[in-house]
């Protein structure tokens, strides 16, 4: 992906009139909160898909060691740009085993028709894929490797992308999940999915 389109094509970011890393919004929001009462002092953190870092920076107040991981690389300089310790790469799959009490993560959850994609930055912090997982599933199947045995994951998901569903693959992924937060909007309706190991 490429900021500098050779199709002529503006990027997402720029026909949208929005920033190239994606922002802090509700879902972040609602995300922060949930990761916060979960953070004590000197837990272990890391925030999947960081973009500007900012729910990372809650953990880090919290009083937990946050490490954020991107594979945009203008997430990665915003992030540290904001303070935190960024390491680029996809998903989890920079970290070494049972390295983490606590990971977070606000995917891309807004399925999305293939045909609409933009291939850019912004959209793939954006694009969930057809049914909004494609990154929840990666995440999911992989994410056991890194945590500890008594650790957690919080999962920021929607409506949109059938929770139940994921709770499911969770499931069948080694995963024991639980609603643990909800919030209404007028198109949906954000949940974070806690998981731990069975």
């Amino acid at each position: 992906m490429d900021e500098d389109r050779e199709c002529g094509r503006p990027s997402l970011a720029d026909e949208r009139g929005v920033e190239s890393v994606y922002q802090p919004a509700e879902d972040s929001a609602l995300l922060a909160r949930a990761a916060r009462e979960a953070v004590e002092p000197g837990m272990r953190a890391l925030d999947v898909g960081t973009g500007s870092g900012y729910v990372a920076a809650q953990l880090a107040e919290a009083g937990a060691d946050a490490v954020g991981v991107d594979l945009s690389p203008l997430a990665c300089r915003q992030a540290r740009e904001n303070g935190v310790q960024t390491v680029r790469g996809d998903l989890v799959a920079p970290f070494q085993s049972l390295s983490f009490d606590l990971v977070v993560f606000n995917p891309p959850y807004l399925p999305t028709p293939s045909e609409t994609e933009w291939d850019d930055w912004m959209e793939h912090a954006l694009s969930g894929g057809e049914d909004g997982r494609r990154l929840v599933d990666p995440f999911l199947s992989s994410v056991g490797r890194v945590l500890e045995t008594d650790g957690e994951v919080l999962l920021l998901v929607s409506s949109l992308t059938d929770p139940d569903a994921i709770l499911a693959f969770g499931g069948d992924h080694g995963l024991d999940g639980e609603r643990l937060a909800s919030e209404k909007h007028p198109y949906e309706e954000l949940v974070v999915l806690r998981f731990s190991q069975m």
